[in-house]
């Protein structure tokens, strides 16, 4: 029997989490906003601010308005483990882009493995982005000599389903 080989250009792999709390109002709640990320991340967090004004909301262009943080890597994997864990290893179909990418929301960060609550803090809402890439797929984001990634060498939601499924026992319903 003929053993088949695996091309290492197909391999699928984690490249980042995003963890994003947008408050929609500046001051203290940015504050708060990056004291919650950094305890579920243990990473530095950055300000998010505000690209248009808005009179309504009062406010205004450039003012900070969120806070997020990226976690690649080892610590990434770790981290979208727990995140899951909060969601109870379940990912709605829909949460799947044509791009191998991943999006969902956890509406209480205390339902997160390891955050116990602060009353400093209180009960706040995160989005959470995964971005799945393949080899190759640099050449879309390199300063000299840009190029498309292939049709072919593209995650579909199928191949991005089946990494979590793999990965992680996800169950996408």
């Amino acid at each position: 029997m003929a053993q088949e080989t695996q091309n290492v250009m197909r391999e699928i792999r984690l490249e980042k989490v995003v963890l994003n709390m947008g408050l929609g109002k500046s001051g203290d709640a940015v504050e708060i906003a990056k004291k919650a990320l950094g305890q579920i991340s243990g990473r530095k967090v950055n300000e998010r601010s505000a690209r248009k004004p808005h009179r309504d909301w009062g406010v205004r262009k450039g003012e900070p308005i969120g806070a997020a943080v990226t976690v690649r890597g080892e610590e990434g994997k770790e981290l979208l483990k727990r995140l899951l864990e909060a969601k109870g290893n379940r990912v709605n179909g829909r949460s799947f882009d044509n791009m191998g990418n991943i999006s969902f929301g956890i509406l209480e960060h205390i339902d997160i493995p390891g955050i116990k609550y602060d009353p400093k803090i209180g009960i706040l809402g995160l989005d959470i982005s995964i971005r799945l890439t393949r080899p190759g797929f640099s050449v879309a984001t390199r300063s000299k000599h840009k190029a498309s990634v292939g049709k072919h060498h593209k995650i579909t939601p199928d191949e991005a389903k089946a990494y979590l499924t793999k990965e992680f026992g996800v169950n996408v319903y």
